[in-house]
């Protein structure tokens, strides 16, 4: 049970990390001069869906792969919120296939953005313990 605690929260504390990179990205300009439409603002309602998804999305950590090489894992792992964003949500959303109605550069900021919930919540899990 306290592995699953430290997993929850993690993930959150990557999920947090994500999103003001998200934000941080949309603010300056980032996706908008890479013609991807992802700028969000920050916001607390924005803010808590994504922290509940990415605790949801930490309890993947259970997984026994590469217990010895946390970042690895995390790595591999940011690739099922992405392939989940990619080929559901956004389509659910109108936003096309992969987001391409965002801009055909989005699964790129898509996978850069989980990579980081990925591995911050690698390195607070590796914190916590």
């Amino acid at each position: 049970m306290k592995n699953l605690f430290i997993y929850f929260t993690a993930g959150c504390i990557g999920a947090v990390a994500n999103s003001l990179v998200v934000w941080f990205f949309g603010d300056i300009g980032i996706t908008k001069a890479a013609g991807v439409a992802i700028a969000p603002a920050l916001s607390a309602q924005w803010l808590y869906a994504r922290i509940v998804w990415g605790g949801i999305w930490g309890l993947v950590f259970v997984l026994p792969l590469f217990r010895s090489n946390l970042v690895l894992k995390g790595s591999l792992l940011s690739l099922l919120p992405t392939i989940v964003q990619l080929l559901v949500i956004f389509p659910d959303a109108g936003k096309g296939m992969g987001g391409m109605a965002l801009g055909t550069l989005t699964p790129v900021f898509v996978l850069f953005f989980n990579w980081i919930w990925g591995v911050v919540a690698a390195a607070a899990i590796k914190i916590a313990r």
